[in-house]
C-alpha cells in the first residue's frame, strides 16, 4: 500500500473548491452560445419515461460544436446520456480534443423543474475524464438549469479528481500514435 502524505497547506489548498456559480449574462459569448446549443438540442431528447430532458454541446480544440442528447431505453440500463452522444458526434467529425462542455436538463412533465443545474453523472464524467486525457486538456464542464438561472463552471479534475484513464495506464499518447494505423487500415478496406 502506498501512503500518501500531505502537509496541512497542501490538504486545505486541496479542499477548496473551484466550482463557482455564475450568472449567464457574465459568460463569454462563445460559453452563451454553446449553452444555448445545449439548450436547443434538449428539443430532440427521447425520454418519454423520465420526462426529463438533457442536452449537452461540446466545444473542440477547432471551435466547432458538436450537440448530443440524451435516449431512454425502457429497460433504463442502456439509456444514452446527452454527455456521451455529444462527445461521440465529436469523435465522429474527426474533433478529438474537447476544451468545454456544457451540460442542460430540465424536467417537462408534471411536476416540472427547471432551476437545478445538472452535472454529469459517474459514467459521463468517466467519458469526459477519457477525452480530456487522450486530449491533454482539463475539460471545463458547464452544468446549467434548464431556465439558465443556476449555473456552474468547473473542471472534469474538480468533478473527478485523480480519474482511472489512459494517464493511469502509461498511454496518454496511445491513440495519437494509433489514430493513423487505423486511417491507414481504413484506406486499405476501401481498397479492396
Amino acid at each position: 500500500m502506498i501512503a500518501h502524505l500531505h502537509s496541512e497547506e497542501q490538504l486545505a489548498a486541496e479542499a477548496v473548491s473551484t466550482v463557482r456559480r455564475i450568472a449567464f449574462k457574465d459568460l463569454a459569448e462563445g460559453d452563451q452560445t454553446l449553452i444555448r446549443a445545449a439548450l436547443d438540442i434538449t428539443r430532440a431528447s427521447y425520454s418519454p419515461y423520465s420526462g426529463f430532458a438533457v442536452g449537452a454541446a461540446v466545444k473542440g480544440r477547432s471551435g466547432r460544436v458538436h450537440v448530443g442528447t440524451n435516449f431512454e431505453n425502457a429497460s433504463y440500463g442502456i439509456t444514452m446520456c446527452a454527455e456521451v452522444a455529444a462527445i461521440t458526434a465529436a469523435n465522429t467529425a474527426g474533433e478529438h480534443t474537447v476544451d468545454t462542455i456544457a451540460v442542460i436538463g430540465h424536467k417537462y412533465t408534471a411536476p416540472e423543474s427547471v432551476d437545478q443545474p445538472v452535472t454529469p453523472c459517474g459514467r459521463c464524467r468517466q467519458m469526459i475524464a477519457e477525452i480530456a486525457q487522450s486530449g491533454g486538456t482539463n475539460v471545463r464542464v458547464l452544468s446549467c438549469s434548464g431556465d439558465l438561472s443556476n449555473i456552474l463552471e468547473t473542471t472534469i479534475g474538480e468533478l473527478l479528481p485523480e480519474a482511472f484513464g489512459p494517464a493511469s495506464m502509461g498511454m496518454v499518447d496511445q491513440w495519437t500514435r494509433t489514430r493513423p494505423k487505423l486511417a491507414a487500415a481504413v484506406d486499405k478496406l476501401k481498397r479492396r
